[in-house]
């Protein structure tokens, strides 16, 4: 068996997966900011902590 050609394989096949979910929460994301929205609920910005005050 060609383990190399498998290895390489397996990690395109895992790449493909992770592009999947990155694009399907990517719309999920959007859909979600897009709507109106609904009693009691409200998007709130949230600060990065890692950031220099400027």
């Amino acid at each position: 068996m060609d383990y190399k050609t498998l290895y390489f394989q397996l990690a395109a096949k895992v790449a493909d997966a992770l592009d999947i979910l990155l694009k399907a929460q990517q719309e999920g994301e959007a859909h979600f900011m897009n709507e109106e929205p609904g009693p009691g609920l409200k998007v709130l910005a949230i600060q990065d902590e890692n950031r220099d005050s400027e």
